[in-house]
């Protein structure tokens, strides 16, 4: 098996059309860091939302392919995590993304656990359906958009 080295974003232009967006080499960042990237449906980059269309791979290298949606929405509660460590924002989309809470982890394999999973229990507010998950480059940070057990979809 070959060990990852290297992920890049690529945009979709249309056409066949791919044009390179960043990336990230494991000198640099974890590998556990390139994992719970490509596990995020959505980028924030630049004040750009994008969202994962493909995720691919090609010997050493991690391809995630993603569509401009176009301007990130801002919420007025936003905070910048750049230079802080590793966080996770929880948010509900159909309250214009009210920030529930948000926690600190040691690792990104601890941001994994919870972006794999269906259902999170997010602490203060528990269980919660995961709705979309995404890194947001600008803020330095990963963000859980959850439902209730009870909301409807």
């Amino acid at each position: 098996m070959s060990e990852l080295n290297k992920l890049t974003y690529f945009i979709d232009r249309g056409f066949n059309e791919y044009e390179p967006l960043m990336d990230y080499h494991s000198g640099k960042v974890g590998i556990d860091e390139m994992y719970a990237r490509q596990l995020c449906t959505y980028l924030i980059a630049n004040g750009i939302q994008y969202e994962l269309t493909s995720n691919e791979m090609q010997e050493n290298e991690e391809m995630l392919i993603v569509k401009q949606i176009g301007p990130n929405e801002n919420y007025g509660d936003e905070a910048n995590y750049r230079g802080r460590g590793i966080f996770i924002e929880f948010r509900k989309p159909n309250e214009r993304g009210r920030k529930l809470t948000e926690i600190r982890s040691a690792n990104h394999y601890d941001v994994i656990r919870y972006l794999l999973k269906d259902i999170v229990d997010i602490p203060g507010y528990g269980p919660m359906f995961t709705t979309s998950t995404e890194i947001d480059e600008d803020r330095g940070c990963y963000v859980v958009y959850v439902r209730g057990m009870n909301e409807p979809e």
